[in-house]
């Protein structure tokens, strides 16, 4: 918001959630915070975004208005809070490919809240399996493309249950 960019050297960025959708005109056009992701992604650092951090990955987010700002571009991601529906809940995710965070079926016990709509979570590699409390499939969340990646979800820790292969009872989640 300051108009930073991370710093040259890092090795690895997180963004944790937020409001973006309250400051989406100042984030679109802090050019200096958008090439500095991008620039440490091209040099391989790894970057996670958690819900509002993965709205700033994305290509773009509509505010309430109905306005599109273009974010940093690095996650084939466009939200929207133009129309708002709440997400809410605690999940259990797994992994669905090996990463920074972990081997493929490695399991986090995770919360989503927000009030997004994904208009498109385009083409790209999906990182979590999710289901709810209940033990609900909800399909796939995230996404992320090389070393960046993000959710929606906010982790909570690791889970030490079997990897997901069959749906769990709310005692697992």
């Amino acid at each position: 918001m300051a108009g930073e960019a991370p710093a040259g050297e890092v090795d690895a960025i997180y963004l944790p959630g937020g409001y973006p959708q309250l400051h989406a005109g100042q984030l679109a056009s802090n050019e200096p915070f958008l090439r500095g992701l991008r620039k440490a992604a091209a040099r391989g650092a790894i970057i996670f975004g958690e819900c509002g951090g993965y709205m700033a990955l994305g290509a773009g987010l509509v505010d309430q208005s109905g306005r599109r700002h273009a974010m940093a571009g690095l996650l084939p991601l466009e939200s929207s809070f133009a129309e708002r529906r709440p997400h809410l809940g605690y999940r259990r995710a797994a992994l669905m490919a090996h990463g920074p965070l972990g081997v493929a079926g490695a399991t986090y016990r995770a919360h989503e809240f927000h009030y997004a709509t994904v208009i498109e979570e385009g083409p790209g590699d999906a990182l979590f399996d999710c289901i709810d409390a209940r033990g609900q499939p909800l399909g796939a969340s995230g996404r992320c493309r090389g070393k960046v990646f993000g959710s929606f979800l906010h982790l909570i820790d690791r889970d030490g249950a079997p990897p997901l292969v069959t749906r769990a009872g709310p005692d697992q989640v």
